[in-house]
């Protein structure tokens, strides 16, 4: 009998509870699950206390179950941010209370309440999918609803809405969640003052093809664009890993290294990165540790020995990977890592040019072997 297992397919009794969403994990689902029971019945508790009477008013609508799918179940959606779940309520609210006041016909009044709804959402920037409920209770949640009029969009959809955020920033930061989500940070400056993009962000894809793609597909994502980026440039560095992770700072290094010591004279220092024709010069003291490093910019400063102009060198562990050295080598001032052990003795040097040459003619790990 074939071993499904090992066709890489999944039986098909398990493929029942697999997680639709990408990343969805069980722990996370039951986290999510105690968030919307306690902050469902804690709306509910508050908007008692403040009606006062809660024979007269709902305590909490239904809309509110379906937000907090979104809240604690996909809270990174941006459907799920805080103004789409308040500004979505309420607005879509209103609308289905003038829908129910203006259009005698309440069939009418419900088809009309849930399109207008939606479109007001979209312009609003507030799209929220609890919201067509919210207009559509408006329209036949009955007397209690039509007795409140526009009131009922504030009390108790609104209020409903706003401690129902409130609940959830607190709880998914306790359960080490980011809510709301934060905007993109913008790409760095470039290290060398120019308008260009820095090293790190002129490969790969840009802004444009993400618009690109997306417009080409013709569909609307439940994902903001700053986190598709986030998302793809993972992507990338985990591609990357997968084909060079395997490197470490003792394969590509240079073991026998000029230095000099604190005490080296500057036109010494100099005399040497001419002569040998390098840009970096680890610089030691007298046991040997590695105390920063000089070039051409630093010997050019006034000083008298290499303590006086040396700057902060990047250090670096033998067995620590090749891809982590990229950030801190393609930055202006970086030209190589000094590779140090646990004592911070010197060991040897990584250069910019033996980063480039090992990313560059390392064979990717998934190349057939006869091809590499």
């Amino acid at each position: 009998m074939s071993n499904p297992k090992r066709r890489g397919t999944t039986p098909a009794a398990s493929g029942l509870f697999a997680p639709i969403l990408p990343g969805a994990t069980l722990r996370g689902r039951l986290i999510g699950a105690a968030g919307a029971l306690l902050a469902i019945s804690l709306t509910a508790l508050v908007t008692s206390l403040v009606v006062g009477d809660p024979l007269d008013t709902a305590l909490i609508v239904a809309p509110m179950g379906a937000s907090a799918v979104l809240l604690f179940a996909v809270p990174a959606s941006p459907l799920a941010q805080p103004w789409p779940v308040i500004g979505g309520n309420a607005l879509s609210a209103a609308v289905g209370v003038a829908m129910l006041q203006l259009v005698p016909n309440e069939v009418i009044a419900a088809g009309l309440a849930v399109g207008l709804a939606i479109a007001l959402m979209s312009l609003a920037r507030c799209l929220h999918p609890p919201g067509g409920a919210a207009a559509l209770l408006a329209v036949v949640g009955g007397p209690d609803v039509t007795d409140a009029g526009f009131a009922f969009a504030l009390l108790p959809v609104g209020v409903n809405a706003a401690l129902m955020t409130l609940a959830a920033i607190a709880f998914n930061r306790l359960a080490g969640k980011t809510y709301p989500q934060a905007s993109a940070a913008a790409p760095p400056p470039n290290p060398v003052g120019t308008s260009d993009l820095p090293p790190t962000a002129r490969i790969g894809f840009r802004a444009e093809d993400i618009d690109r793609a997306i417009a080409d597909s013709g569909e609307a994502y439940d994902i903001s664009r700053d986190d598709l980026t986030g998302l793809l440039r993972r992507v990338e560095r985990s591609a990357l890993d997968r084909t060079h992770g395997r490197l470490t700072a003792a394969d590509i290094m240079s073991g026998d290294v000029v230095s000099v010591t604190t005490a080296t004279p500057i036109e010494e220092a100099r005399k040497l990165l001419l002569e040998r024709r390098v840009r970096t010069l680890p610089v030691v003291d007298a046991t040997g540790r590695v105390r920063g490093h000089v070039g051409l910019r630093e010997v050019a400063a006034n000083g008298a020995s290499a303590a006086d102009v040396m700057s902060k060198a990047v250090t670096i562990a033998p067995g620590d990977r090749v891809l982590d050295l990229v950030p801190a080598m393609t930055e202006a001032h970086n030209h190589a890592a000094i590779v140090v052990d646990d004592r911070g003795q010197l060991l040897g040097l990584v250069t910019q040019t033996d980063l480039l040459v090992a990313l560059a003619r390392t064979p990717p790990l998934d190349q057939p072997i006869g091809e590499r």
